[in-house]
């Protein structure tokens, strides 16, 4: 008896060890799966690591009563947790302690898994939200499969896990074949070593018991393998038609991070640091930077190649020189006759950027950057187009422009590397290309309403004479070239009457002469007159090596050529150039009554459909199975309890990092998104077409009575007397107007003020709330990700 006991003993563990093995590998194949959309593997082990700690915790504590399960655990998790937040940190090189690592991914996670760019770099907070799901499907099943003995309801949380991977993929990546194929015969593989009988448990019984019980199970398996025959060949057709099927993007319904309204329009900046040409912006260290030429009108069209999206390394004027780069800070697509403002739309990235297709017979140059921030402030991050990798900072991209964004802000003494692959196409095919047309570039296509009547009249006269669309191009980059002057001094603008004047106003009233903002902003609008699809893109010339200074900061334009992308042009005058009158060239159109000009049809980009939010998560309501009701339920509330911290503290950082961080005109931005924030809080958000002084009016309305005038003096019907005299909240939208305009002028005082006044309002209108709106206003989410 005794020496059979360790056989018996043996043989239990043995048969015992497959299940949680198989758990282990379908928790961890849903990793893989995951995995694909990710850089590296290190999300992968992560997640077996997750797998193999849950079930092992569970595996151990199999002698201990059920309700003390989940709660050593979770434990457990805290622990594991924290230790592969650091791994994933370290890794991508963040800095920080881990308190704070753990506080931003904990309140940003399913965002920024969801807004990340693809390939998903493992940073703590893209990688916390798969832990955890996986640490809970690895406790969830082991329990149930083991504690409870019920295989096949034990497999639901791995088998949940895996369809949440596929899904967050989408369509991202290939199909995810032989990952499904291996779960699928785990999966059988645990059934079939813990679904029969053990050996020699029907020695015992009588030789017709036991032939009736083998019968039995014949039968039994006969009647379920004829039913899964029939559940493929009825499911079969249905699945199969599906695999041509794009899957469903989860990213569509959420809002990537867009960029502050101050850092919109870079452009107007171009004045303020020609004043100050010697102001140190960067140093920059550039290893692979070639020369060349743009395409310009006195060019030939394959003088030289342009860089990436067909953009050229020339500098201002005259172009640079050998060893320079230009490097992209902005890319300006949408214009309304007022202002040109960023078209982009960043999605958090790693540090490898999603590639972009070539054009067809171009030529790609990788070139390497290494930047320091000197005074340059915003969130906008220059590179040399188009980035492939990043280093030394968290950024987002958008692949369309090919422009980075740091999310934090720049900061002096920020040292990042980047890695650009730069595209030359063949420009021996520009003389005889086309543009596109259609609802694609309907964009940088758009004319707004209220062009002045003499630059139609100028448009029209340059595409008159030149048919083809590059001809059309060069002519108007001619034209600016030869009739007009740089100089540093002339005032900021691009508005209509602001381009109007620069272009047929007196040369001895400071009409004819511009700094690069005009010069870009002329011939783009020109060019979208004549029917050609153009941009405006704000940059720096950088040395081979050396600082960048605000003199080697310019504005150009591009146009949008069929299968060459992108093209520079320069339509600035050589220095030596002397212009020649506009009246020379440019012919009036008689008094005697013109033929009636009927408007050409403006069409309108289709709008973007808003977001729409995901269905909110059911709770679980709870097992059947009995032992797992005490453990489950401490899980959850610990779970809950924890997310509502997490976006408690997220929810303050926002606030103090609004208010407190940036220079003034940031911080008066910041205390205006308080603002808005908390009307849309309230139920009354205000519409994105309104102005400030109409939004601080409006918000004023929703605390009038609550708040009782200087004077404090009774209503008559009960209420209070209403001030006339301008409210904070109005004083506030003054600020923010100012700032807009002229972001230097504002001072940390009135920045205080601001925030102060930010921050008494949106009390006020806390409190002004039903107790509901109240309880759920510090723990609400819409703040994280909101549009900013």
């Amino acid at each position: 008896m005794g020496r059979g006991a360790p056989v018996v003993t043996a043989r239990r563990v043995l048969r015992a060890a497959p299940l949680p093995l198989v758990l282990v590998g379908m928790i961890g194949l849903a990793g893989v799966v995951l995995g694909r959309v990710y850089a590296g593997d290190l999300l992968v082990r992560l997640v077996f690591g997750a797998a193999v700690g849950s079930v092992l915790v569970s595996v151990a504590a199999r002698r201990l009563r059920s309700w003390l399960v989940a709660p050593l655990s979770v434990l457990a998790l805290a622990g594991y947790t924290a230790v592969a937040l650091r791994v994933a940190a370290e890794r991508a090189e963040l800095s920080g302690g881990l308190g704070r690592i753990v506080v931003d991914a904990a309140g940003n996670g399913v965002a920024r898994l969801l807004t990340a760019m693809i390939p998903v770099e493992p940073t703590p907070d893209t990688v916390l939200v798969p832990l955890v799901a996986a640490w809970l499907a690895g406790l969830a099943g082991a329990e149930v499969a083991l504690r409870a003995g019920r295989v096949l309801a034990g497999y639901l949380p791995p088998a949940l896990l895996f369809a949440g991977a596929v899904y967050v993929v989408g369509p991202n990546a290939g199909p995810a074949l032989w990952p499904t194929l291996a779960f699928a015969a785990l999966a059988a593989s645990g059934l079939a070593v813990t679904g029969g009988a053990p050996p020699g448990a029907d020695d015992d019984l009588p030789a017709g018991t036991r032939a009736a019980l083998r019968t039995t199970r014949t039968v039994t398996t006969a009647a379920g393998l004829a039913v899964v025959v029939g559940l493929v060949a009825l499911l079969a057709p249905v699945v199969a038609g599906q695999v041509d099927d794009r899957p469903v993007d989860p990213r569509r319904y959420v809002e990537p991070p867009q960029v502050e309204t101050l850092d919109e329009n870079p452009l107007i900046r171009i004045s303020g640091w020609a004043l100050h040409p010697e102001q140190k912006l960067l140093d920059v260290s550039v290893d692979g930077a070639a020369p060349a030429a743009s395409a310009t009108a006195g060019a030939a069209p394959d003088a030289g190649p342009p860089g990436s999206d067909s953009e050229s390394d020339s500098g201002p004027g005259s172009g640079s020189g050998p060893g320079e780069a230009r490097l992209r800070l902005a890319v300006l697509s949408d214009y309304d006759g007022v202002t040109w403002r960023v078209g982009a739309t960043y999605r958090n990235a790693g540090r490898v950027l999603p590639a972009v297709e070539p054009a067809a017979g171009s030529r790609l140059d990788t070139v390497r950057q290494e930047i320091t921030v000197a005074d340059l402030s915003g969130r906008l991050l220059p590179a040399v187009a188009t980035p492939r990798e990043v280093g030394g900072a968290r950024v987002a991209y958008d692949p369309t422009t090919g422009t980075l964004i740091r999310p934090e802000g720049l900061t002096p003494g920020l040292r990042y590397s980047v890695t650009s692959v730069r595209e030359r196409p063949d420009l021996n095919l520009l003389a005889t290309a086309d543009v596109p047309a259609g609802e694609e570039v309907t964009r940088v296509l758009r004319v707004a309403d209220g062009v002045p009547d003499p630059m139609r009249r100028l448009a029209a006269q340059l595409a008159e004479e030149n048919g083809a669309p590059y001809a059309r191009a060069a002519a108007i980059e001619q034209f600016l070239a030869e009739h007009y002057r740089v100089v540093a001094d002339a005032p900021s603008g691009h508005a209509y009457p602001n381009l109007n004047f620069f272009l047929f106003g007196p040369r001895n009233a400071g009409g004819q002469r511009g700094t690069s903002e005009q010069f870009a902003a002329a011939f783009a609008v020109l060019g979208r007159l004549t029917g050609l699809p153009t941009r405006v893109v704000v940059g720096f010339s950088a040395p081979g090596s050396g600082p960048v200074r605000a003199a080697d900061a310019f504005a150009w334009p591009e146009v949008l050529f069929e299968g060459l992308g992108w093209v520079a042009f320069d339509p600035l005058p050589r220095p030596d150039d002397e212009p020649r009158p506009v009246e020379e060239d440019f012919r009036p159109t008689p008094e005697d009554p013109p033929p009636s000009e009927v408007p050409e049809p403006t069409v309108e980009p289709s709008a973007t459909p808003p977001a729409v939010a995901a269905p909110p998560r059911r709770e679980s309501t709870g097992t059947p199975v009995a032992v797992l009701v005490g453990g489950g339920s401490g899980a959850l509330l610990l779970l809950v309890a924890v997310v509502l911290a997490a976006l408690v503290a997220a929810r303050r950082a926002l606030t103090r990092r609004r208010l407190d961080r940036g220079d003034p005109a940031q911080r008066i931005a910041g205390a205006w998104r308080e603002v808005t924030d908390a009307l849309r809080l309230a139920g009354h958000p205000v519409g994105g077409d309104l102005a400030a002084t109409e939004v601080a009016t409006h918000a004023r309305r929703l605390v009038v009575g609550r708040t009782p005038p200087a004077d404090g003096a009774p209503d008559p019907g009960g209420g209070t007397v209403v001030a006339t005299a301008a409210s904070p909240v109005e004083e506030l939208a003054a600020l923010v107007n100012r700032v807009t305009f002229a972001p230097d002028g504002a001072d940390d005082g009135e920045a205080t003020r601001a925030g102060r006044i930010a921050t008494d309002y949106v009390r006020e209108l806390r409190a002004a709330q039903p107790r509901w709106r109240r309880m759920r206003w510090s723990v609400h989410p819409g703040p994280l990700r909101w549009r900013r």
